[in-house]
């Protein structure tokens, strides 16, 4: 997997899986997705920088075939010490490791800029949005009920707000770990 700038011939793909009814009900984004407006947003992305003060979408891409697979957002906070992010993968690549790849290989990066603390959002209802942010080591830090309104839905959703710092980053713990029972095992 990569992650690189958008470019504009990922405006196809993206209105593909952001038009799809089982992603729109949970994001903020109005749906459906025009493809002239998918060419807009591909051209914005395109030329952000991600080392600059608020959101920089990178375009999650597939090595094996070339393939968008989603896009990965960072908004970088203005101490520059701060980001949140959030996800988006095609719903064919759900359950197969890719948001967790994706969110452990910004996370380095931005890390490795010295940045303090990374956070995250999750809608309640849609529990595997989260896994990949558990499995990198982020931490569950509240619920904030019925807190932003489904522009698409009309609904208010509660939200699941997550953390990392960065030295918890640091720890073996952000990386993949065998549950308790495997660990007994591979001790024996």
């Amino acid at each position: 997997m990569v992650l690189r700038r958008f470019r504009i011939q990922d405006a196809v793909p993206m209105t593909a899986y952001r038009n799809d009814p089982d992603i729109a009900r949970y994001q903020a984004w109005p749906s459906p997705l025009t493809p002239e407006v998918a060419v807009e947003q591909a051209c914005v992305y395109s030329e952000q920088g991600p080392g600059h003060p608020g959101w920089f979408q990178y375009a999650i891409e597939l090595k094996a075939d070339g393939s968008l697979a989603g896009d990965l957002g960072v908004n970088l906070h203005d101490n520059r010490l701060q980001a949140d992010l959030g996800y988006t993968l095609a719903p064919a690549l759900h359950g197969q490791g890719y948001a967790t790849e994706a969110v452990r290989a910004v996370l380095g990066h931005l890390f490795r800029q010295g940045l303090h603390r990374v956070s995250a959002e999750c809608d309640a209802r849609k529990a595997p949005s989260a896994r990949p942010l558990e499995r990198v080591g982020f931490g569950l830090e509240g619920r904030r009920p019925e807190f932003t309104l489904n522009i698409n839905t009309g609904g208010w959703p509660d939200t699941l707000l997550y953390g990392l710092l960065a030295r918890h980053w640091q720890k073996p713990a952000a990386g993949p770990q065998p549950t308790a029972e495997v660990a007994r095992l591979q001790q024996r």
